[in-house]
């Protein structure tokens, strides 16, 4: 067989990870190869039926384990978050390498979210550059959109990291929100424009398939059409395969049914969506092993792309191309629509994601109804519910709970995080909901705040409803570091010192 990288190593892959060699299974796929795939694999055929054969060996033997450089890293005993933050973001940054592992060589510095997350990552890049402007690091801003031009050029869209591992399936697309945070500073440079061949090139990847999809096969990539005709997208990935970096959790969920390969695909679609795992993906909220990703459209990815579609129109503006402008005017018009066709419940007064298999609505309360006020979608009487709704079901002592479904899923609750209050307290903002944005603002920050104190670490994510509890849940522990953290922290710190 060919062997292109370490889970193409067949038989010798899946025992490491299925016998659990390391600690989880990202750790294998991030190992450094000592030799030649093709050579570590015909050692492992000639030696595996030795009496004395021991796998743990073999691999120690054949592959170094990747570090985790920013673990050990401490701040001063008198630092506060702040000062704590600046030291992180050369510790957490990464330089270009030639790269003999599933690493995907970037050609610019970028920074990762810390922990077992030694790559960049697509969406939380953009809440890590929030802090980098508060801290005036545009050289880097810089340098990570240029990371993800040159993935857009490379392979026609941004992986969900820089692994080879991730190809096949994206992020939510906040690209456009980068260039807009990066118009900010040098306006002058014209970054809508400079990035608009990237921007298109994005927006292509996402509708792929939306010229061919008709009513007798109305789904295909990423693309849906919908009954009444407009076409809205839904998360996916090329592959129908177990994640190489999860592979024993993936084939024990999937087990030896029937639907294996669709398993397969709506936990990859739930891994780009970024909120890997939460009951939202599920049919029954207690049940993993119901989870339908693929079949559902979901309120935050569409609010994404009309943001995108607007951006490309205000580019094409600044380049003097009024009709094609006009034409993703449109298309952002019409998209806006359908969220509120088939997403808005007037009696909730809430955002919900749809089911289009089923064709309803989704019954779960999420954070991810705040995407609306956040890109300005929502009418000021539809935000103004929102704002009540998300006040009444989803607000705990330290910040927005991710649902209001309590599992075993670490994007449910008690979990909070980063990007979520976020986009939370800037939407509430936007349509003067003010007190309770400050009020989201205090229970988050304080929360951080003592955390930080108690452990000298940022968290990936956070107990909101039980502030003395540590988060759970999930894959793997929580991890520290943390990128979006970090960004978050900065940037709403800057809010409250206006």
């Amino acid at each position: 067989m060919e062997i292109k990288n370490i889970f193409s190593l067949g038989e010798l892959f899946e025992r490491v990870q299925l016998e659990n060699i390391f600690p989880d299974n990202k750790t294998f796929v991030d190992c450094i190869p000592k030799r030649y795939f093709s050579s570590i694999h015909q050692r492992y055929e000639e030696e595996k039926n030795d009496p004395g054969f021991n796998l743990k060996l073999f691999v120690h033997e054949y592959f170094d384990e990747p570090k985790v450089l920013s673990h050990d890293f401490k701040s001063g005993l008198n630092e506060n978050v702040s000062e704590h933050i600046e030291k992180l973001w050369d510790v957490l940054t990464r330089n270009p390498q030639a790269a003999n592992d599933s690493l995907i060589e970037l050609p610019y510095p970028y920074v990762v979210p810390g922990g077992r997350f030694r790559e960049i990552y697509y969406w939380d890049s953009y809440f890590i550059m929030l802090g980098l402007k508060i801290s005036k690091r545009w050289d880097l801003i810089a340098n990570m959109i240029n990371n993800f031009a040159w993935l857009i050029d490379q392979y026609g869209y941004i992986p969900n990291g820089n692994r080879t591992y991730y190809l096949g399936r994206s992020q939510p697309p906040f690209f456009a929100c980068m260039v807009q945070l990066l118009s900010e500073e040098k306006p002058a440079e014209n970054s809508l424009v400079k990035y608009l061949s990237h921007l298109q090139k994005e927006y292509d990847f996402w509708m792929k398939g939306s010229k061919e999809i008709t009513v007798q096969n109305p789904l295909l990539n990423r693309v849906v059409l919908m009954r009444d005709g407009n076409i809205l997208n839904h998360y996916w990935d090329e592959n129908d395969t177990p994640r190489p970096e999860a592979f024993k959790d993936d084939s024990a969920l999937a087990g030896s049914g029937k639907d294996k390969k669709k398993t397969f695909r709506h936990l990859r679609a739930a891994a780009e969506s970024g909120w890997d795992f939460s009951s939202r993906w599920f049919k029954d909220k207690n049940d993993f092993a119901s989870i339908h990703t693929t079949d559902i459209i979901p309120v935050d990815l569409n609010c994404l792309l009309v943001n995108l579609e607007k951006t490309i129109a205000k580019a094409h503006h600044l380049s003097g191309n009024l009709l094609v402008a006009e034409k993703f005017e449109t298309l952002a018009y019409r998209r806006s629509q359908a969220i509120e066709t088939y997403c808005w419940n007037e009696k909730e007064g809430f955002y919900f994601d749809y089911d289009y298999i089923e064709n309803r609505q989704k019954d779960s309360f999420t954070a991810a109804a705040a995407f609306p006020l956040f890109f300005e979608i929502a009418s000021k009487v539809q935000a103004d519910k929102v704002a009540r709704v998300m006040e009444e079901k989803l607000l705990s002592p330290g910040g927005f709970i991710t649902t209001n479904e309590t599992t075993s899923q670490q994007w449910d609750a008690p979990n909070g995080w980063a990007p979520l209050q976020y986009i939370a307290i800037i939407g509430l903002e936007k349509y003067g909901h003010k007190k309770l944005a400050k009020d989201i603002t205090n229970r988050w920050m304080k929360l951080n705040k003592r955390v930080y104190e108690n452990t000298g670490k940022m968290m990936e994510k956070y107990n909101v409803v039980n502030t003395g509890l540590t988060a759970g849940g999930g894959e793997y522990p929580a991890q520290d570091g943390f990128g979006w953290t970090n960004g978050v922290y900065l940037a709403l710190e800057k809010m409250i010192l206006k």
